[in-house]
């Protein structure tokens, strides 16, 4: 059974830290499930959810992974990392995936018209830009799920995408948003300095 979610989102939101050190222990295969069930219901333009997911638990593979994203220390002390990638070409190539049982089969089809239309007009790097955008959507709910369930992150923006993508045979077109190490911290991270609403926003 994985661990229940114990905090509200704005719990979660103040309690999240990027920590970088973590208990040496494995994490169950069931909570990152659960985790990314969370995820998937993140919201998606058109319903694409064009987010995928490799979670790289093998210790054979873990310092490989770490030597492509700059031996960060996140990664050599994480027993699980996520690494987020964007694949529109899957979201093309699946496109009834998508389609909400619930449409009659005359909105069904039409939707699926459009869509197709709609992507197959654009490059495979427009395309491609596009999920890699929506993907960070799905990228604050993992942190934020993660966090509610226990579970201490760190988001890395810095790594070697091809190298990435070797490693774990991913198609050379899709792109990477993000690695995430994950575990039970081992550190308190550093406490929050953020702007404040004023300065980052303005009613109008």
């Amino acid at each position: 059974m994985s661990a229940p979610s114990t905090m509200t989102v704005s719990e979660a939101a103040e309690s999240r830290r990027s920590v970088r050190k973590y208990v040496q222990e494995d994490v169950p295969e069931e909570d990152l499930r659960e985790i990314l069930r969370q995820v998937s219901l993140a919201p998606s333009p058109d319903n694409i959810q064009p987010w995928r997911f490799v979670v790289v638990r093998d210790p054979a593979v873990r310092p490989l992974l770490a030597a492509a994203a700059l031996n960060q220390r996140q990664v050599h002390s994480a027993h699980a990392v996520f690494v987020l990638y964007a694949d529109m070409e899957d979201v093309i190539g699946a496109i009834d995936e998508i389609i909400s049982p619930g449409f009659r089969p005359e909105q069904a089809a039409k939707l699926k018209a459009r869509l197709l239309k709609s992507f197959l007009a654009q490059s495979q790097e427009e395309r491609q830009q596009f999920a890699h955008g929506i993907s960070y959507i799905a990228l604050g709910f993992l942190l934020l799920a993660a966090e509610a369930m226990g579970y201490k992150t760190s988001p890395l923006l810095g790594f070697e995408p091809d190298q990435v993508k070797a490693l774990l045979g991913l198609p050379s077109q899709v792109t990477i948003p993000a690695l995430i190490a994950i575990g039970k911290g081992d550190e308190p991270g550093f406490p929050h300095h953020r702007h404040t609403v004023d300065r980052i926003a303005r009613f109008v």
